[in-house]
């Protein structure tokens, strides 16, 4: 693989060794099956460790999953759901969301940097109890954002603090989570529940796993019939431990955390060496592990036209976009910067 193309995506990354380890010993012997094993009923007092309080969770595979189950458990049919524009589940997920939820309509919504503000959803929200409207439901920001950008846990708490105003649901996709967390250098409760979040798909895949995922509930009034939509979406797996154990590897010693940590480092050494090559400028600020840039069409040309893949529509193609994984290197991000100076 070019030294371009492993910029392509954090999806491309094996998975820890960790986690690898993890899940080799779940493999060691037979175990009951459909969540009845010891890893995936230790999930959730792992995370009630980390999150510091009690939760409900359910490990699914995918990101898609994760986020289209949780919200259909918040949204009814008629309902809607607050995003950005930019937004993993308004882009990305093929209208599983509007799928999962039976029709529940998305209302996309515009803000700097990938973000959206309190006062902006403030100024959308209207129509509860009116017969005629789609009726609001439920906010869903993720953190790290799609353009590579972080919430501030004020943004977070003002957002919420409108959301639930409303009597609306806070739900955030984390499917860089950690990646946000040590950004901002605080801790899981601070910037989930504490904050007003209400549930949070977790992820885990991009930052070191092989595939896992898991909705995560902070309030338990709020389940209400996720087990039953799960087992529909085909997410109850059988063999769980082997999602389970993964996490076990993953959030064990820290290893979620010095992964992220490891991805961010590297993306904010390739962020300050684009930044410095003539005629590509940062598109957003690199926050987390995506750097965003923009460069003249006859260098993505160029670059193309040697096989060297260049992402440029990942987001909304006007920006270039690489990631860092939690097994980039350093030699990795200078070679990646040689061969683009090279062509500027």
């Amino acid at each position: 693989m070019s030294t371009i193309n492993t910029f392509a995506s954090d999806n491309i990354s094996s998975a820890c060794p960790e986690v690898m380890d993890a899940l080799a010993k779940a493999n060691e012997a037979n175990s009951p099956s459909y969540g009845e094993d010891p890893w995936t009923k230790n999930l959730a007092t792992r995370l009630e460790e980390i999150f510091e309080t009690p939760v409900t969770v359910f490990p699914v595979t995918t990101g898609t999953a994760a986020n289209a189950l949780a919200l259909s458990t918040l949204t009814p049919a008629f309902g809607k759901i607050f995003c950005h524009e930019l937004a993993h589940i308004n882009t990305d997920e093929c209208g599983a969301p509007e799928m999962f939820t039976g029709g529940a309509k998305l209302i996309d919504m515009s803000g700097a940097n990938g973000r959206i503000t309190a006062k902006a959803l403030e100024d959308v929200i209207y129509g509860a109890g009116n017969v005629h409207h789609a009726q609001p439901a439920t906010v869903s920001i993720t953190q790290a954002c799609e353009s590579g950008t972080v919430y501030s846990l004020e943004e977070i708490q003002a957002i919420a603090a409108v959301a639930h105003s409303h009597g609306l649901s806070m739900h955030m996709d984390g499917a860089r989570f950690a990646n946000a967390l040590v950004t901002l250098d605080v801790t899981p409760a601070q910037m989930t529940w504490q904050a007003g979040i209400d549930v949070l798909s977790f992820g885990g895949t991009k930052n070191g796993c092989l595939a896992a995922e898991a909705v995560v509930f902070f309030r338990p009034e709020l389940v209400g019939d996720f087990p039953f939509l799960q087992k529909r979406a085909g997410q109850l797996l059988s063999k769980s431990r082997f999602i389970s154990s993964q996490f076990a590897g993953y959030l064990k010693d820290g290893t979620w955390l010095r992964n992220a940590r490891q991805a961010n480092a590297m993306a904010q050494r390739l962020s300050k060496g684009l930044a410095a090559l003539p005629g590509i400028e940062l598109a957003y600020p690199t926050q987390s592990n995506e750097v965003f840039v923009s460069m003249p069409a006859v260098l993505i040309e160029r670059l193309s036209a040697q096989g060297l893949s260049v992402n440029d529509e990942e987001l909304d193609g006007k920006a270039v976009r690489f990631v860092a994984a939690w097994n980039t290197p350093e030699s990795q991000v200078d070679d990646l910067l040689k061969v683009l100076a090279d062509h500027c």
